[in-house]
């Protein structure tokens, strides 16, 4: 395997030109970045770490692996109605997982041009990072930006606001369960959703103008709800049969199983906002221009919990299970 820096320079530099074009006065190549940030916004900071076998499987496509490492940390920015600009990786490798150097430089080919890929779809440039040995883990801070006091944030629901989401849900726990089962057909809409999940950037910033209140959806819809909920202290109800099932979920795992994977499942990174009844259709309309679908769930209330579903006490994912004060 090449050393550290020539890995670095063979797989994850920029041309310079291309560099500066993004705002970056200094990238890839000394002890830190140099940003230009926009006058008049705020700028958007987030980290996601993604270990091998508890947030991805280690036999997934190398190309898989780059784009949902980028993708999850996206989704932060996404949930908070950000501009995506820059990132920064520290990537572990397992040197033993490579029999020689050609099968090290098509794993990491295939990986630098997944993260690449989306990376170029968002606009978003690597602006440094860190390679070192070890356990196979990515950890990738995302920056971002939004005009001054408009970030949308987990704290400004109001009882009288819906709760809706874009996209469908449960697919990335359906897509978990097929991989698991021996699926690896990458063409299944399922695994697709697992495996390379779309961050919701453009509607983000759509729903920036309307939102009252966002989070992403990474540990369940449920959970994350909860953490939303306790920002704005509200309560919520629910309506199961108004929760938008992800392509070909129902046939994979049946109605009751597709309904616990979209409450439960996570890994889905679509956004669950609130906002009010009036402004549900025009955001709408606003994310229909990406051709994304907002659908409502429920609505805030000021009595305390989640109602309406047939049993009121659901868990996420958590990493750390310990005593809920």
């Amino acid at each position: 395997m090449l050393a550290e820096f020539d890995l670095i320079r063979r797989y994850f530099t920029l041309p310079t030109h291309d560099v500066h074009q993004q705002g970056v006065a200094l990238g890839i190549g000394d002890d830190a970045a140099l940003l230009n940030p926009q006058p008049g916004r705020q700028l958007v900071v987030s980290v996601d770490t993604s270990v091998v076998d508890v947030h991805f499987p280690g036999g997934a496509p190398a190309e898989a692996i780059g784009h949902r490492a980028l993708a999850v940390a996206l989704s932060d920015l996404a949930a908070m109605g950000a501009t995506s600009r820059w990132c920064v990786m520290a990537l572990t490798l397992d040197q033993s997982q490579f029999a020689d150097d050609n099968a090290a430089d098509a794993w990491l080919s295939g990986y630098a041009r997944g993260f690449a890929t989306l990376a170029g779809r968002h606009a978003t440039t690597l602006v440094g990072g860190d390679v070192t040995s070890g356990l196979l883990s990515i950890a990738v801070t995302v920056m971002g930006d939004v005009p001054n006091a408009t970030a949308l944030t987990r704290s400004g629901a109001r009882p009288g606001d819906v709760i809706a989401v874009t996209g469908a849900l449960g697919g990335g726990a359906g897509g978990l369960a097929l991989w698991q089962q021996g699926e690896r057909n990458s063409a299944h809409p399922l695994l697709e959703r697992y495996l390379r999940p779309t961050p919701r950037l453009a509607a983000g910033e759509a729903l920036r103008e309307w939102a009252t209140a966002a989070i992403d959806i990474s540990d369940g819809l449920l959970a994350d709800l909860g953490h939303l909920r306790e920002a704005s202290g509200v309560g919520v109800r629910l309506s199961l049969e108004a929760l938008p099932l992800a392509e070909g979920l129902e046939q994979a795992l049946g109605l009751e199983a597709a309904r616990q994977a979209a409450l439960t499942g996570g890994d889905d990174y679509e956004l669950l906002v609130t906002l009010p009844p009036a402004h549900v259709e025009k955001a709408r309309q606003q994310l229909a221009v990406s051709g994304v679908p907002l659908h409502v769930i429920g609505e805030c209330s000021d009595i305390p919990g989640v109602h309406g579903l047939p049993v009121q006490r659901y868990h996420g994912w958590q990493h750390f299970k310990g005593e809920t004060p």
